[in-house]
């Protein structure tokens, strides 16, 4: 006897599409339409094409209970965000990354955000503990992250927005910090500026390393000089960089050229130098990483470096699903390279040599 359309449109009178529904649409059995949206190798691309935008087109979601009973699995990957992070469009575009690049699979992303407040690894193993989700992708990483080693140690699929200096071969994507300091600095040298200072990350975290290692190695092949700015950091709240700022802007051998490491703190630098007096472009250049246009927006004199946090969430999901799949760690790890500075136009500028 064949399904009444009511009845595939919505067989358990609830109002939700099932695979009965994608199954009446397409004209195919249900079994067929559940192992296109599996991915089997027997299925054609084309069918699994077609009943995969009919799925699209209906909001056809599977029952969470009913996969995990039937395979053990959730279909989540569970996405662990400090809400705290002040990087404009960080976490924005992260999400929206990874929720691209899972969208063609049965797996669905769930935001776990926990405060500067609070453990880091509790989530983290709350999730792993309770099998919550699949996969975890975590960022700010440690070079000895305790996260990193809990999920190893339990045979957990993970990813990490960052590297860690363990010794332990785990799925990460990062941004060549290194590279882009050392981008900053040779492009500040090359507008003739001679004391520079680096707004770094805190150096609990891997990459500001990265960072500074990049830094002092483009300084010491110009003849530049460092003016320390120690004292604040990018993860801080903007009002203390500020008021680092003022203080570094009012020393007698005050910088000429600053690179900042995140756009949110080059707001508040900017801020400062011209409550010192001073204008930017003329008296202090300052490069900055940006995730967003705004950033150029606000003022148009700001050097900028681009950090795609849309491409790093595809790539970390890329990463989890793939050693869910059970590929080798050393084969899901990828580092974007900062493609040069942008001027005021807009322009890219090549990357100059270092000055002789």
């Amino acid at each position: 006897m064949e399904d009444h359309p009511r009845d595939a449109v919505s067989p358990s009178g609830d109002g939700r599409p099932t695979l009965k529904t994608i199954a009446f649409m397409t004209g195919l059995g249900v079994t067929t339409v559940s192992r296109a949206l599996k991915d089997a190798p027997d299925i054609s691309e084309d069918t699994k094409a077609r009943v995969r935008l009919v799925a699209r087109q209906v909001g056809y979601r599977p029952n969470r209970a009913g996969v995990r009973l039937r395979t053990g699995k959730t279909n989540v990957i569970s996405l662990v965000l400090n809400t705290d992070d002040q990087l404009m469009g960080f976490i924005s575009d992260i999400i929206y990354g990874v929720s691209a690049e899972l969208a063609p699979t049965p797996y669905h992303l769930i935001l776990t955000p926990y405060s500067s407040r609070n453990d880091p690894m509790d989530p983290v193993r709350y999730v792993v503990e309770t099998r919550s989700a699949d996969g975890i992708i975590i960022s700010q990483t440690e070079p000895e992250d305790p996260r990193v080693r809990f999920m190893t140690e339990h045979g957990f699929p993970f990813a990490t927005h960052g590297r860690t200096d363990m010794g332990i071969d785990h799925p990460w994507h990062d941004f060549d910090n290194q590279v882009f300091a050392r981008q900053a600095v040779r492009e500040l040298v090359a507008r003739g500026r001679r004391r520079l200072a680096l707004l770094a990350p805190s150096s609990a975290l891997t990459y500001q390393r990265h960072m500074t290692d990049g830094f002092a190695e483009a300084v010491a092949e110009s003849g530049a000089t460092e003016v320390p700015f120690r004292a604040a950091w990018v993860d801080q709240p903007l009002e203390q960089i500020h008021a680092q700022a003022l203080l570094l802007m009012r020393r007698a051998q005050r910088p000429d050229g600053i690179v900042s490491g995140s756009g949110s703190a080059a707001f508040a630098v900017v801020s400062a130098i011209e409550e010192s007096g001073l204008k930017l472009g003329r008296d202090v250049d300052v490069v900055t990483k940006q995730s967003s246009r705004l950033v150029q927006m606000f003022r148009r004199e700001l050097l900028v470096v681009s950090e795609d946090f849309r491409l790093a969430g595809r790539e970390l999901a890329r990463a989890v699903l793939g050693r869910i799949e059970g590929r080798p760690a050393e084969t899901l790890q990828t580092l974007a390279v900062p493609q040069g500075v942008e001027g005021v136009s807009g322009q890219r500028i090549p990357e100059r040599a270092a000055a002789s």
